[in-house]
């Protein structure tokens, strides 16, 4: 039986920690409990947020 190898895990890591960053960031930024859990719903999808930005800067 043939082994694979996976190589992938330190950007599960690096999603992990971006995570609780943006989570951080984002419900402190918040000014009531539903603003906190937008942060935190924004927190899940933060690499789009960081795409987004990203692609937008180099257009110009």
């Amino acid at each position: 039986m043939k082994k694979e190898i996976q190589g992938n895990a330190s950007s599960g890591a690096i999603y992990g920690l971006g995570l609780i960053g943006a989570a951080v960031f984002f419900i402190s930024q918040a000014t009531g409990f539903w603003m906190g859990v937008l942060g935190f719903l924004k927190a899940l999808v933060w690499p789009a947020f960081f795409v987004y930005e990203a692609f937008k800067t180099m257009a110009m």
